[in-house]
């Protein structure tokens, strides 16, 4: 299985595991330009830009473009996102959205677009796009699933659901920091990088295999195996 993501660093915390996760089941790629958005996404499709880390692992193979990107396997599937910070601003997708969907499609006839819905920030978070949702986390993440569910809907788009995955998580005590936990973001907006990151890699297992995280063998290394256990029962 074939996996290409059109993302950014939220898409590098995503997939840094699941080739592992998978084992090796799923040949993933990420395209990589930290903070991009779907219309830098649109403009650099037009202009041909070979700004994005291709990466495996989460770290960069060499510099491509999404022209380029597109031709170098036989994509099962590939998934776009919006920059975190606009990911529950409905008005922020268009008209970009539709030139990206457009051209994969016309490049890639065979594979299936997804949607991957990203996650909202730590109740702590000082990122400077945290005020568009009054820095409350829980608004973000309603906002997230509102504009989500409605361009996916208008595209047709079936959705990779980590905002909620991680959302799941906060309520366990292990990442509440008021009941004694750790932060599951490990800077207020990307993932910690063990179960963090695991978790979103889980989540996206299970969409493109259908089977279940609990079946699942593997674990970053120095994590606890209680609270791999609460991730996978997620």
């Amino acid at each position: 299985m074939n996996v290409l993501c059109i993302g950014n660093s939220f898409s590098q915390d995503a997939t840094r595991y699941l080739r592992q996760i998978s084992n090796d089941e799923i040949y993933v790629r990420n395209l990589y330009i930290g903070g991009c958005s779907l219309e830098t996404h649109m403009n650099n499709i037009k202009e041909n830009n070979a700004y994005y880390e291709y990466q495996l692992d989460g770290e960069a193979l060499e510099m491509k473009s999404i022209n380029e990107a597109l031709t170098l396997a036989q994509w099962d599937f590939i998934t776009i996102q919006q920059v975190s910070h606009f990911s529950g601003i409905e008005w922020t997708y268009e008209p970009f959205i539709k030139y990206v969907i457009d051209y994969i499609k016309s490049a890639c006839p065979n594979a299936k677009i997804v949607f991957h819905r990203t996650w909202s920030y730590d109740p702590k978070s000082n990122h400077g796009g945290f005020p568009y949702y009054n820095r409350d986390t829980n608004l973000m993440y309603e906002k997230i699933v509102e504009a989500t569910s409605k361009i996916t809907s208008k595209y047709s788009l079936p959705i990779i659901d980590n905002a909620t995955s991680i959302q799941r998580a906060r309520a366990l005590d292990e990442f509440n920091e008021e009941k004694g936990g750790v932060s599951i973001n490990r800077d207020g907006f990307h993932l910690s990088l063990d179960y963090g990151r695991y978790l979103a890699g889980l989540t996206m297992y299970e969409f493109f295999t259908g089977k279940s995280k609990k079946t699942v063998a593997f674990a970053p290394e120095g994590t606890d195996p209680a609270i791999i256990e609460k991730l996978k029962a997620l």
